[in-house]
């Protein structure tokens, strides 16, 4: 029996072409070819150096500070000491002297302010700020934030933040006796764009006297050898790796005066990047990423699972309605059951692969919280040539 190929999208047609049963053998061999294509095209992919190295002496730095937010909806802290503070000196600075003791608002709450100042930002620019409830607010929601400074490690002030908090989730309803609530996402974490103006520029140092340190973002030999190798392939013996994270490069002579022309220059230079053999497991949210050269030698596994249920009924026994003397009394009752899946023992080939190692697991049908543990042991087997690291 004959059949064709049938494309639910226009696909080119080749004159002629008709697929028989006995021919139909080559298709996952094509498939599978290209997967293969398609893996070695996102293994050769090249990357621009500006995306994976950062300037020494360029950097960003943190900002932190205090503030009170106000228009809360009965939803702010309830009487805290520092709250009722905070709003006391926000007063003050308007002429109205208010006991803190006095204050029984639950429309305003305190707040952390984080933000980052990125560098070369000058006076006048806005940042975006972070804000994150402290006291027991409910949420943050509708809340505008009063005038507050920005302070650095240094004690300085160098942004100054205000505006509305916008909150990615939300809260309704009341926690009191016989009332109800409803909660989504994190209400009491909110942020605000563009809502702080810098004040004070933060000096970078930025020496490029003596060259330029391009500092890799995720340090690996080989990746600042290639990196120093697609340089010197644009501009011969300027470039030398000094260490895993660290690519002198000296200024052409073509370019003196020109460090910013010579820089942008660079970014777009384009190298490969080697991947160290990594499985990042995360226990908490159950993700486990890999990267795609980790190698698994030859391993049997072993997996079956025991569930043990224990369940409580109550039950009412009453008695009869002609008894004399009876009473209505509640009775317990106890099961317990135990389920235990049928263990599968696989013995396993040589996997090049993560995907093939992740497919085979997938077929004993282990879960992902269940490879966990499966792939520490294989770990302390010996047989998982990759850093395992629990985030």
């Amino acid at each position: 029996m004959e059949s064709y190929i049938k494309y639910s999208t226009p696909m080119p047609r080749l004159k002629g072409l008709r697929l028989t049963a006995q021919r139909r053998w080559w298709l996952p061999h094509v498939f599978l070819a290209l997967l293969l294509l398609l893996a070695l095209t996102q293994a050769l992919c090249a990357y621009r150096i500006k995306d994976i190295t950062s300037i020494g002496g360029v950097r960003d730095n943190q900002l932190v500070g205090y503030g009170i937010v106000t228009g809360l909806a009965g939803t702010g802290d309830s009487k805290l000491d520092f709250t009722n503070a905070g709003l006391a000196n926000v007063l003050k600075h308007f002429d109205i002297k208010v006991a803190p003791e006095a204050i029984k608002s639950k429309n305003v709450a305190a707040v952390m302010l984080t933000a980052n100042i990125g560098p070369f930002i000058r006076e006048g620019t806005r940042i975006d700020v972070m804000v994150s409830s402290i006291g027991d607010a409910k949420s943050l929601q509708g809340s505008v934030l009063m005038q507050a400074p920005l302070k650095g490690a240094d004690g300085q002030v160098y942004a100054v933040a205000q505006g509305p908090i916008a909150v990615g989730g939300f809260f309704a309803g009341s926690e009191g006796a016989g009332g109800a609530s409803v909660q989504k996402n994190h209400p009491t974490v909110g942020m605000i764009s563009a809502g702080a103006i810098v004040e004070r520029e933060i000096k970078s140092d930025f020496d490029l006297f003596s060259g330029i340190n391009l500092q890799l973002r995720n340090p690996d030999f080989t990746s600042a050898v290639r990196v120093a190798d697609a340089i010197n392939q644009h501009y011969p013996a300027q470039a030398m790796a000094q260490n895993a994270s660290n690519v002198h490069v000296c200024i052409p002579k073509n370019f003196e005066g020109q460090i910013v022309n010579f820089i942008a220059a660079l970014g777009q230079i384009e190298t490969q990047t080697n991947l160290s053999a990594r499985i990042i497991v995360n226990e908490r949210t159950g993700t486990i990423v890999a990267t795609p050269n980790v190698r698994i030698c030859k391993v049997a596994v072993s997996h079956g699972s025991l569930t043990i249920s224990v369940t409580s009924n109550s039950d009412v026994s009453q008695p009869n309605a002609l008894s004399q003397g009876g009473k209505t009394t509640v009775t317990h009752s106890t099961q317990t059951g135990v389920n235990e899946v049928a263990g599968g023992f696989t013995i396993m080939d040589d996997f090049p692969t993560i995907e093939r190692f992740a497919a085979a697991m997938n077929a004993l049908g282990v879960s992902v919280r269940e490879m966990m543990p499966i792939l520490e042991a294989i770990k302390q087997a010996g047989a998982l040539n990759a850093e395992l690291i629990h985030a």
